[in-house]
């Protein structure tokens, strides 16, 4: 009989630890999740912090064989939203107190691609008097792209792993360079020299994964010291590769408690990172973001791009909220952190305390 009590009390949790907890029945898995939330309250505080999302576009110059963008998908209409309508967007953020946006995209490495974002940042700081805080989530560039980013203002930057296993890395991307697992741990540590909040993330339950490769991607964060981490399940997309091996997956339900469990154990972990509930957790629990947010998750990115684009940024199938505008969100995202036992931080920044913990201590 194992003593969750005991391993939960532990100030270090080793390989086999972090394995009990992420293989926790549901009834047992309660603890896990009552004990993360008390690590959130105690480091990170019972406020959820709201990052309005703007995908500004699903062009991309990557082949990844799980995802619904991918290169090769001639199934799907792209788009690019025009600088007047991300202006509009970010603005609707700013003056509704949501204080950070996360401008992400399809990865491109063009030049036009990075001066674009170099100017749309200039024109964000600008718009907003310097108050709103930015996020990007736009794939691997070079150090000097990312340096100049970062002087312009952005502050956070997202970059999923996907896997932390290089053999499983391999099974879910083409076998060339622009898919080369050390390019990516490379683009990484560039981010974290250039002087950015680092996440970083992982899908979970994707096809050939095994629970010590989940284990292995606790382990690969905590040992990257990561500021934040975006992860959810993965939810399959019939126009893409993998999409032949749904049959063998877990049930979308066993993925999303799976999921739930790795954010209470990395919490519990790394107890003052930032933690987003991701959109993919919605989209396979109605509850899911709620559910996420008690089980240690404390950033929410309510999705601002505007209504006509929003049903062609499908990473992966059953997205939700692609037929809503900004303003719907306004009406439910705030009832949903309170119903998880939080408040929102409204005009709050809410840099990872993680990320000043790391600067005080390199001082």
């Amino acid at each position: 009989m194992i003593n969750y009590n005991e391993i939960l009390e532990k100030d270090e949790l080793g390989r086999d630890e972090i394995r009990e907890l992420l293989a926790m029945s549901f009834e047992d898995a309660k603890q896990l999740f009552k004990k993360a939330n008390e690590v959130k309250e105690k480091y990170v505080d019972k406020k959820t912090y709201f990052r309005g999302l703007v995908e500004l576009s699903n062009y991309c110059a990557k082949n990844c064989l799980y995802c619904g963008i991918r290169k090769d998908n001639h199934d799907l209409v792209r788009y690019i939203v025009s600088d007047e309508d991300v202006l509009k967007s970010v603005r609707f953020a700013w003056e509704n107190n949501y204080a950070s946006v996360v401008i992400q995209s399809g990865e491109l490495q063009s030049p036009a691609f990075t001066k674009r974002i170099s100017s749309l940042i200039a024109q964000i700081m600008e718009m907003t008097k310097g108050e709103i805080g930015i996020t990007l989530s736009l794939g691997e560039q070079t150090l000097d792209v990312y340096k100049e980013w970062r002087e312009l203002g952005a502050r956070r930057y997202l970059l999923r792993i996907e896997t932390s296993n290089r053999q499983l890395y391999a099974k879910l991307h083409p076998n060339d360079e622009l898919h080369d697992y050390d390019r990516r741990l490379q683009a990484l540590r560039d981010l974290r020299e250039a002087g950015f909040q680092v996440g970083t993330g992982v899908m979970i339950g994707v096809p050939f994964q095994i629970l010590e490769h989940l284990v292995d991607d606790i382990i690969f964060m905590r040992d990257f010291d990561i500021d934040m981490c975006g992860m959810g399940p993965y939810i399959e997309h019939r126009s893409t590769p993998l999409f032949k091996f749904s049959g063998s997956l877990l049930p979308l339900e066993e993925r999303f408690f799976l999921t739930l469990k790795m954010i209470a154990v990395l919490r519990i972990i790394m107890k003052d990172i930032n933690i987003a509930a991701s959109t993919a957790m919605q989209a396979s629990d109605k509850l899911g973001r709620e559910k996420a947010l008690y089980a240690g998750a404390n950033i929410i990115m309510p999705n601002i791009t505007p209504g006509v684009y929003r049903d062609f940024y499908k990473l992966y199938e059953n997205k939700p909220c692609t037929d809503e505008q900004a303003e719907d969100c306004l009406n439910c995202i705030e009832a949903r952190v309170t119903l998880a036992g939080d408040s929102v931080g409204w005009g709050e920044h809410g840099d990872s305390p993680h990320f000043k913990n790391r600067m005080n201590s390199d001082n």
